[in-house]
């Protein structure tokens, strides 16, 4: 399953495979882990680490239980955590004489473009330098929800970052099962379908979160990518070991052979959306089969109240998201020109382009 030459991989550990329950880190098998990384290494990949634990850990030195709600609690945990994590990562590679970096990302490192490409530059010069990224979300600043959604998906947006080849998820599921046949594990996923969405459950862990819907999210974001997936049982003896030799373990998803651009992966993955421009069948079809820009009389109506710039869905008529995309517009401005010819639009709006509510370059296509 993996590529034949040896390629770029990004390694997502779970909280369930790293700890002994909440506050205590599984070091034997961190240790045990580390060793099949450098396997992984000596076969000439190049390896990423996104690992979680770091609540869970300071949850552990606060004598707390559950995973706290309150956000400045959450934070704490986090801050108090993450020493120990990194420590214990530096330890273990340590004694292989091969150097960690660790590096915290919140959602705006990805969101803006110049801070985006930094992050990317950082990771690539560490790679070329033979060090190894050891990456979580910077929990203690992050102030939208203590998560990227999760880990997971944050594993999938580096690997879309870094033009990774695979991305192994370890947790402590076999792999995405078919509940419908007694939970039989499914090997093979080759398109992320709302059937296979509908096989997903959520977690029930005191100090995980996301459980296989973000598993499944991050599978569709790595796949458009280029990337394939593994999903597999962390805690299985030596299974990154069976990776490596060809073995699927668990379920891999099979990645689209169609790669995004650097710019449309950003757009793709990494901006949130402020809104949303439903259009008619023929602005659809422009922008699906023609590779066209969006122009305001196939605009039907705005949802949403957003500002010039802002990152926009597009649906068509049924509600349907098949586009997103940086609109020129804003909402106030988009409701004034709903079904306008392209001249009017210009004559209205001199100073904005050619009057593309969405220009073509900066819209990019939804599976």
């Amino acid at each position: 399953m993996c590529p034949d030459k040896p390629g770029r991989v990004v390694l997502k550990l779970g909280t369930g495979v790293l700890t002994l329950g909440v506050g205590h880190l599984n070091e034997p098998r961190i240790r045990e882990l580390c060793e099949q990384v450098l396997q992984w290494r000596k076969a000439g990949w190049e390896i990423i680490i996104v690992s979680s634990g770091a609540v869970g850990l300071g949850m552990g030195q606060l004598g707390l239980d559950q995973r706290p709600a309150e956000m400045s609690l959450l934070q704490a945990c986090a801050a108090i955590g993450q020493t120990s994590l990194v420590e214990t990562w530096q330890k273990a590679f340590g004694t292989h004489q091969v150097s960690i970096a660790q590096v915290l990302l919140t959602r705006e490192d990805l969101n803006s473009r110049n801070r985006h490409i930094g992050v990317r530059d950082t990771l690539q010069e560490l790679l070329s330098r033979g060090v190894i990224p050891v990456i979580n979300e910077n929990d203690t600043v992050s102030t939208e929800e203590i998560k990227f959604g999760d880990n997971d998906v944050l594993s999938a947006l580096v690997a879309s970052l870094v033009k990774a080849d695979t991305l192994v998820i370890l947790s402590t599921v076999e792999g995405l099962k078919d509940l419908s046949e007694n939970g039989a594990l499914i090997p093979l996923v080759e398109s992320v379908t709302p059937e296979i969405q509908e096989l997903a459950e959520g977690t029930q862990s005191a100090t995980a979160v996301g459980g296989m819907v973000s598993k499944l999210e991050a599978a569709k974001i790595a796949n458009r990518s280029g990337c394939g997936v593994f999903i597999i049982d962390g805690r299985r003896p030596i299974v990154l070991g069976e990776v490596l030799n060809g073995r699927n373990p668990g379920t891999f998803f099979v990645p689209h052979s169609a790669d995004l651009k650097s710019r449309k992966r950003w757009l793709a993955f990494f901006q949130k959306p402020c809104g949303s421009l439903v259009v008619d069948t023929g602005a659809r079809a422009a922008l699906e089969n023609n590779g066209g820009s969006l122009l305001a009389r196939g605009i039907l109506a705005t949802r949403g109240d957003f500002s010039r710039g802002s990152m926009v869905e597009v649906e068509d008529d049924q509600g349907v998201v098949f586009a997103r995309g940086f609109c020129q517009f804003s909402s106030s401005e988009v409701k004034e020109l709903l079904g306008q010819e392209n001249q009017f639009v210009q004559t209205s709006f001199p100073n904005i382009g050619k009057g593309e509510v969405i220009h073509r370059d900066s819209l990019v296509l939804c599976d």
